[in-house]
């Protein structure tokens, strides 16, 4: 055991060779690299895939002999000083290892056939790897400059990615979005380790907790500052995790492929905040009132993002608010010192958000083979409707992800989110109401999302998308051909068909796609079919590929059963608190997770009751009355003023726009930040130019004048010269003796 530890510090530098080889390739053999593009994302995937069978390694051992393991090196030494560098491997680094890696692998492979169609795609796996080596190495470092390093560079890999597309502004601006915002909580998180490293003089996890821990029970340093330090740390989680009120990037950050949102958005990179305040816990639970400060930052977090999706038409943005409601129900949990329910959460929660992206994704991509439809559309649920038919494999594994997140048992949310609503209650009655009552706005949004996805009768733009009418509608490649463009002319039946089995590429396929432009931007995929009279002909939308389908599938029975983990089957001990057992330990709490069976069912049947209602009234409000309206207009009416049933007319306008507008949060930093800052930095130029500069400027000036003035007095003659030497010191002297008269 002890010699498996010694390599594990290869999880977080095997994923890296793929993308230093395809930065050379493209630099040195550009043809010869994209020609076999597909054996870099196999590559990619391989080198994760053994990535994960080591940490699953690395877990099991640690389940069956709770053991922690640290290795460091030395890297600089000096008298006063000392840095090194290393790798923990304890049960936190082992969840987010195989969180990391399980989720990465299977978008991987979901992204080959995705991004197929994409001139980026060799540089999108290279940014993925890359993305796995930063949050490996940032979930296994053993000190907070290591941490330090690897948080930034997953936040340089998240701008990359995020503005993948960055000829679309629209991308570019989000991008630069999440890179200022988060960059503010990174300064905080910097002054916050430098603070902590004043007090303790380490930044070692271990020597630290224990040297503070022995400074904080001998009252040796002042509570103020070092609870400002620790204000500052926890900075850092926040615009990661996307709390309040740095949560503003993570909408807009939907910009970038899908299959980003799942890995980054959803499992990986925003789970960063949590990581680093549950390693930090140590700490923080022993400095009074940060704990209250982290619950309340989290409960804010829980209720804004629920209230913030309920009006979203754009179904990545819905998830997205959704995905920042979820991370702040696991800041909850941390704040109030529940260590495992929050990490629970976390894995429960990793495995259902992906599944919701990636069928998201795929609706994406069906939507996009509709005449007429574009990016933006092709996210737009209000465009959408009367999919389950059509594409019911990602309708069925959406309503699974939908259900888990609503916290219907026996799906994966609900046993850990059950348990954070359960800890609420001994912490705060205040907390828990909101807690409970967000739940219920969290049925009620995912289920909202659902039904305006794949229920109904109605598509704005074709009259036959219901399928109400047997229409002759047939669905090809998005992509057409290897190699060629689609023509609008002499199809015929027999080869559009031959083009939807053979259009879409193979995993294993070498051959390239040539496209002209950004593909993304064609607007007619699709072609009418002729000789079928004078009938308006459009095309159904059609199930996404076997190497699209088969990551859901499998995130499908993660989202089954890995709640299980946490159930206590054997001695009142479940799995999770096994394997968790030295970190919670060294929080100095009871590792034993005994459960009473009949307060949780009571419990349960309160939670799942509250979930169930909301679920109804998304029913009741979107199911009946959206399959009946025939046009556009009268939908954003809908989707505005809803049905005028028991609230009024302005109510519900108030609400719409408060979700519709983000809270008004984006609107108040552009009006009074940016426009403020602006202001500033013209004063200041202004300041600079006139005052600063103005003064030396203006003295040169001033000697240039009297040096012409006193030119044209000088003659060339001495006793000219003479007089007026004479006359100013006469002049200087009466001075002198009228002011000391």
């Amino acid at each position: 055991m002890e010699q498996t530890y010694q390599y594990a510090w290869i999880i977080p530098f095997l994923p890296l060779p793929v993308p230093m080889l395809i930065g050379l390739g493209l630099l040195l053999f550009p043809t010869a690299t994209k020609s076999l593009r597909r054996m870099w994302a196999f590559q990619s995937i391989l080198l994760l895939s053994i990535v994960m069978i080591f940490s699953m390694n690395l877990s099991i051992q640690q389940i069956n002999s709770s053991s922690v393991y640290q290795y460091v090196w030395s890297w600089i030494i000096n008298n006063d000083f000392s840095l090194e560098f290393g790798y923990l491997i304890d049960p936190l680094t082992s969840i987010m290892s195989i969180l990391i890696t399980t989720v990465g692998i299977l978008v991987l492979i979901y992204s080959d056939n995705y991004m197929s169609h994409d001139d980026g795609y060799l540089r999108f796996f290279a940014y993925m790897s890359f993305f796995s080596t930063s949050m490996l190495g940032l979930v296994t470092s053993s000190n907070l400059i290591q941490i330090y390093i690897f948080w930034e560079l997953v936040g340089v890999c998240s701008y990359l990615l995020i503005g993948f597309w960055f000829t679309r502004p629209v991308a570019a601006k989000a991008c630069q979005k999440a890179f200022v915002t988060n960059r503010v909580g990174d300064f905080g998180l910097l002054l916050g380790i430098l603070g902590f490293y004043w007090i303790t003089g380490s930044f070692e996890f271990r020597d630290l907790f224990q040297i503070f821990n022995n400074v904080i029970s001998n009252n040796e340093v002042n509570f103020v500052f070092v609870t400002l330090c620790a204000v500052l740390l926890f900075a850092g989680a926040i615009a990661k995790s996307a709390q309040f009120p740095l949560h503003v990037w993570l909408p807009d950050a939907m910009e970038g492929p899908t299959p980003i949102s799942a890995l980054i958005h959803a499992a990986t990179m925003v789970a960063a905040g949590i990581f680093l305040v549950a390693r930090l816990m140590p700490l923080f639970i022993v400095i009074p009132h940060i704990m209250n400060f982290i619950s309340l930052i989290g409960i804010i977090t829980v209720f804004l993002g629920a209230t913030l999706a309920l009006a979203q038409k754009d179904i990545k943005r819905g998830l997205a608010y959704s995905t920042m409601s979820q991370l702040g129900y696991m800041m909850l949990a941390l704040g109030m010192g529940s260590y495992r329910s929050a990490l629970f959460h976390l894995i429960t929660h990793a495995y259902s958000k992906a599944l919701l992206f990636l069928g998201s994704g795929s609706v994406i991509h069906s939507m996009e083979t509709l005449v007429g439809y574009c990016p933006k559309k092709s996210q737009n649920m209000v465009l959408m409707g009367g999919l389950t038919k059509h594409i019911p494999i990602t309708k069925n594994s959406f309503l699974l992800g939908t259900l888990s997140l609503c916290g219907i048992p026996p799906l994966a949310c609900f046993w850990s989110k059950d348990e954070i609503l359960n800890d609420s209650w001994l912490y705060s009655p205040s907390f828990a109401i909101i807690a409970w009552s967000t739940a219920g706005l969290t049925a009620f949004y995912m289920c909202r999302i659902y039904l305006l996805t794949f229920e109904g009768h109605l598509n704005v733009h074709f009259q036959n998308y219901s399928g109400k009418r047997n229409t002759p509608l047939y669905s090809i490649s998005l992509w057409g051909k290897e190699g060629s463009k689609i023509s609008n002319k002499n199809f015929r039946l027999g080869t559009l068909l031959k083009m939807k089995k053979n259009g879409r590429p193979s995993f294993f396929s070498n051959k390239v796609y040539k496209m002209d432009e950004n593909v993304r931007n064609l607007i007619q995929p699709f072609l009418s079919i002729p000789n079928f009279g004078n009938t308006k002909t459009s095309l159904y939308p059609y199930e996404s590929d076997n190497t699209m389908l088969f990551p859901i599938l499998i995130l499908i029975l993660f989202t089954l059963f890995v709640g299980f983990l946490g159930i206590p089957f054997n001695q009142d001990v479940d799995i999770l608190t096994k394997w968790l057992t030295p970190s919670i330990n060294l929080l100095h709490k009871n590792s034993n997770n005994s459960i009473d069976w009949y307060e949780f069912c009571n419990d349960a049947v309160f939670s799942v009751s509250i979930a169930s209602f909301g679920i109804f009234i998304a029913f009741f409000l979107y199911k009946p009355v959206y399959s009946s309206f025939q046009n556009l207009d009268l939908i954003n009416s809908f989707v505005k003023m809803g049905p005028k049933r028991n609230f009024s007319d302005k109510i519900k306008n108030a609400i719409y726009d408060w979700s519709y507008n983000r809270g008004y949060i984006d609107a108040f930093y552009g009006t009074f930040l940016t426009v403020g800052m602006r202001k500033l930095a013209e004063f200041t130029h202004f300041f600079d130019r006139r005052i600063i500069d103005g003064i030396p400027n203006g003295v040169g000036l001033m000697s240039f004048f009297v040096a012409e003035v006193i030119k044209s007095v000088g003659g060339g003659r001495i006793s000219s010269y003479l007089f007026f030497y004479f006359s100013y010191v006469l002049i200087f002297l009466l001075i002198y003796y009228f002011l000391n008269f």
